[in-house]
């Protein structure tokens, strides 16, 4: 007696995988070229909510932009309607951009906001820019500056205070609220195509002021590796305060020299010194906070971040002057 077959059953197509929701980060600064490097790197696998306070930030694809005013009580809605779990801190109002009063109120206030908003809806990594200039160019500088060197920069320019305050902001929430994760970044000069901070106009000249009798020791970061220090920083997510800067130095009046520049020397004497390089230069103003290093080195220590992140800068100082020499040649 033969054995009967069983019905032939329906091959049942596989369903398939449920989309995991990416995690939603919230990326401030993001109309400046630093933001969009970050924004570029984080946006394959990352929802991004770019926030700026000079425009919005039109960066297509699934990227949401907001122009914002962190201190207005419709930023909250943001937080709200995204949920972010992820921070990037990167907008701070330079000293060209507003008075005394508008910064402190942008840069500290507003911060605090941020960190507070940050606190309530449960972000969960927090990444600060901050900057080297906190720890003030002084001529006892040592060699080398450490993370646990003083921030002594209110010392000779209260210009600065804002940028120090800042940084104390974030050092207290870094300890208060462990569950923000923090982690803050003081990053060297950092240059390329984009960047319109003072150090990248002044390459970007022909002529750039030379203090006469000064050519202190600089660091300088090319934007696509303080891009990459800033993308690493926040995926591996060690809290803690690092200085951002490669392993090589160079004299102003040599960076100078590389960048295609010709010297404009200028009298050192303080009163007359930032209106003798905005004129030089053209510009309305030059920040007074910045005449010091010009004169006296601010060497930071980057070691630190780079074995705690085994982070390596692809671009060369050669490679990183060369966008202001061609600049030049192109002219």
């Amino acid at each position: 007696m033969s054995t009967p077959k069983e019905p032939h059953k329906k091959a049942r197509n596989p369903k398939p995988p449920k989309e995991t929701a990416r995690p939603v980060v919230m990326v401030t600064g993001a109309g400046g070229a630093l933001g969009q490097h970050v924004i570029r790197r984080l946006r394959r696998d990352h929802q991004v909510i770019a926030v700026d306070f000079r425009h919005k930030p039109e960066l297509g694809g699934d990227v949401v932009g907001y122009k914002v005013d962190f201190n207005k009580r419709e930023f909250e809605d943001i937080f709200r309607r995204h949920k972010p779990t992820g921070l990037i801190h990167l907008g701070r109002i330079l000293t060209s951009q507003a008075n005394r009063a508008s910064r402190y109120a942008a840069n500290v206030l507003g911060t605090q906001k941020l960190f507070d908003l940050s606190v309530k809806y449960g972000v969960a990594r927090t990444l600060v820019l901050s900057t080297y200039h906190v720890y003030g160019a002084h001529p006892y500088n040592p060699a080398l500056i450490e993370e646990d060197a003083p921030l002594k920069a209110t010392e000779i320019a209260s210009d600065l205070v804002d940028s120090v305050e800042l940084e104390n902001l974030s050092t207290i929430y870094l300890w208060k609220y462990p569950g923000l994760h923090m982690t803050i970044l003081r990053p060297c000069n950092v240059l390329g195509p984009g960047v319109n901070n003072t150090m990248s106009r002044i390459l970007a000249s022909r002529y750039a002021p030379w203090l006469i009798g000064f050519s202190p020791i600089m660091q300088f970061m090319h934007v696509e590796d303080m891009a990459d220090a800033i993308e690493v920083a926040f995926r591996k997510n060690h809290p803690g305060i690092y200085n951002v800067a490669p392993e090589d130095w160079v004299a102003y009046d040599q960076a100078l020299a590389r960048c295609g520049c010709r010297k404009l020397p200028i009298p050192s004497i303080p009163a007359n010194v930032p209106k003798a390089i905005s004129s030089a230069l053209g510009w309305k103003s030059f920040p007074l906070y910045l005449v010091n290093y010009f004169k006296f080195p601010v060497v930071i220590d980057g070691s630190l971040f780079r074995k705690t992140f085994g982070f390596l800068p692809r671009y060369s100082l050669e490679e990183t002057f060369a966008h202001y020499r061609e600049q030049k040649d192109n002219a």
